[in-house]
This record gives C-alpha cells, structure tokens and sequence, in this order.
C-alpha cells in the first residue's frame, strides 16, 4: 500500500508554516485541529455501539476484552486496559493490552515490531486466545502488519473481532466483525499519530470500556460503585458515592461502609434495601452483581 494515501500520513496546508509559528499561534492551531477529533468519533457511535454489544456478550460468557496494537495505538490500548481494575473493581485478567514488542515496548519503542503478524499470533496464543474473547485491533493507519495477524488469528480462533482506524477503508477493517473507522485527516505535524489520531484512539477505548461496564453493572447511575478504595483519597470517594447513592449523609455512608467490609456496592444495597451486609450481599449475587436489581429484589 501506499502509504501517501493515508490521510494520517498526507500534510496539513493548515500547518505548513509550523516551524515558524510563535508558541500561541501553534498551540491555537493544534487545538483547532483537535476539535475535529470529537465529532469524527461522533460519527462512528453507531459503529461503536455494536463493538460494545460484542464485548458485553464476551465478558458475561467469561471472556475477555483484549486489546492489541504496536506503538501509540498498541499504549493507549493497555492504558485502558490497566485503568478497568481500579475503576470498575475487575480481575486484571478480564481487559487485557497486548503491545508489539511486549510490555516492555511501553517505555521503550520497539522497532519492528509492527512489522511482525506472526508477533501478534505468539502474543495471543501466550494469554490463552479463546472464542469467547472479542479481540480490539487498534492501528491509526489501519494496515499495520501486527494487528492485521492478530485480528486474522482470532477470527480463525473463533473469537471475535473489532478494528479501530483512523482511516477510511482500513486494511484490518477486512479482518473485523465490527470495524470502527475514525478518519482524522492530516496531524498538525505531518505523520505523527500520536496527536489527532491518537486522541481518536482513545476517545473510542474509553466510551468502549466505559459503556461496556455500564451494562454489566458496574456502575449505579453515574458513579463508579465498583472501584477498588485503595488509598485515601478513594476512601473519601467511596465514602461520598455511597452518601450520593443513598442520598444520606457522610457519616451513615461510612459505618455501612464498614459493615460492609470496605465494598461500596453493598454498602448502597443495605442502606437502600434497609439489610444488613450479609443480606446485601446476597441480593448482588443474585442480581448479578446489579445494585438496581439487587435493591429491588
């Protein structure tokens, strides 16, 4: 393929004259380009909506949300990946990054690695690979060599297959059940895809993984009343999430908290259900784990 083809890779004649910009005027211009960003992921909702209902179904069957990309794209999908645990209170084997080059490319770029399919088959058959994972083939340019392996191992493992690019009729939208296109056009700095690219990348990891612990009912209205409380700061967080959720006060949210053994999920369901702990938490588990559920039953 010709790469020149790529609106991520074709020059910005907004930006030619980057080098001799003030420090305002570029700024200014990188922000006009990043405006653009939010409302091409806009148009793709409908495209993102179904990858979401592909990756609740994986995860409610016990299987996984692998992500899987080199360079920017293959970090912003272990950075979600790394954020599920404290924030919806997961297993870290539930959302998993894989990286070109492995983990230790996230600090130190691997090159080549991108360059390698059969890379991205040993990192996938290393986790375990099965059909009831959904595999997320993130690459800006939409042809990178090592997410075209991936995605086209696991659809032949049976598992299913999502693809982020950041360009119209991506390469590795061929190897995807649902293809996510978001077309960014041209970066401020001609080629650099961590910028516009990047942000769009991450844009869609967060509404998918976002929206997929929404439904699995890990959130009570918009609080995150799954997250693990292992600082102080998540304490007091805790402590306010529970007041919210049972629109009561600090101290009434804290000594359920305590009866409840630190887990704010329970805490809400005994306050709201007028329980004790050990009722509460039998509701949850009967609920599924849903707090709405679990306090109407």
């Amino acid at each position: 393929m010709d790469l020149s083809t790529l609106g991520t890779e074709t020059r910005n004649d907004r930006t030619t004259d980057l080098d001799r910009m003030s420090p305002t005027e570029l700024l200014l211009a990188m922000n006009d380009e990043d405006r653009s960003v939010a409302q091409a992921v806009r148009r793709a909702v409908p495209e993102i909506a179904a990858a979401v209902d592909v990756v609740v179904a994986s995860l409610r069957q016990g299987g996984r949300l692998i992500y899987l990309g080199a360079g920017t794209s293959g970090r912003i999908g272990m950075l979600d990946a790394v954020e599920i645990p404290p924030t919806f209170g997961t297993s870290p084997d539930r959302v998993i990054g894989l990286l070109a080059g492995g983990a230790g490319a996230f600090g130190v770029a691997v090159e080549g690695a991108e360059d390698s399919p059969a890379g991205a088959v040993a990192d996938l058959d290393a986790v375990g690979l099965t059909a009831r994972d959904t595999v997320v083939g993130l690459a800006a340019s939409g042809r990178t060599p090592y997410v075209v392996g991936g995605l086209a191992h696991a659809r032949a493992r049976g598992a299913t297959t999502v693809s982020v690019a950041c360009n119209r009729d991506a390469v590795i939208s061929r190897y995807a059940d649902v293809a996510i296109e978001v077309p960014t056009g041209p970066e401020v700095l001609t080629g650099s895809t961590r910028l516009k690219a990047g942000t769009a990348e991450k844009l869609v990891c967060n509404m998918l993984s976002t929206a997929t612990m929404a439904r699995l009912g890990k959130v009570y209205g918009n609080l995150m009343v799954d997250m693990n409380a292992t600082n102080e700061k998540l304490v007091d967080r805790a402590r306010r999430i529970v007041a919210e959720a049972a629109d009561t006060d600090l101290d009434t949210a804290a000594r359920a908290l305590a009866a409840a053994h630190g887990h704010a999920k329970t805490a809400i369901v005994l306050l709201l259900a007028n329980c004790t702990a050990e009722e509460a938490a039998a509701r949850l588990r009967d609920a599924d784990d849903d707090v709405r559920a679990a306090v109407a039953a």
